[in-house]
């Protein structure tokens, strides 16, 4: 299933996984999200799935850090959600996830590889 998101569906997310916090620092960056995310030729040779297109979501929000803070907690909750709305659910404990952050941090991972990682966690 191909699910295709916005900017008004990452600011949905936000209320659901941030509660009262919706202060965003740059509502550009969600726009780009939606944006990217939608791309059908991400490279040549490469069809884009729900991990890439979660993927895609889960760097920007970590390199690109649109909210004042949280980006890291948010990036998770929103690549969850996607995942399991395009019937694709993951499941990887803490640690894990933090391995991941930090290396998309240290830019020791591009999209593809972090598209790889979520689709070791599928269920």
């Amino acid at each position: 299933m191909e699910l295709l998101i916005d900017h008004r569906w990452l600011l949905a997310q936000q209320e659901v996984l941030l509660g009262k916090d919706l202060t965003v620092h740059d509502y550009s960056i969600f726009v780009g999200m939606g944006a990217r995310h939608r791309v059908n030729t991400p490279r040549l040779g490469e069809e884009p799935d729900a991990s890439w297109r979660a993927a895609v979501l889960v760097e920007e929000l970590v390199l690109l850090r649109p909210l004042p803070a949280r980006n890291e907690y948010f990036a998770y909750g929103v690549a969850t959600a996607y995942l399991e709305a395009s019937a694709q659910p993951i499941e990887a404990a803490y640690e894990l996830w933090r391995d991941l952050i930090t290396d998309i941090r240290a830019l020791r991972l591009d999209v593809y590889d972090i598209a790889d990682r979520l689709r070791s966690w599928s269920i």
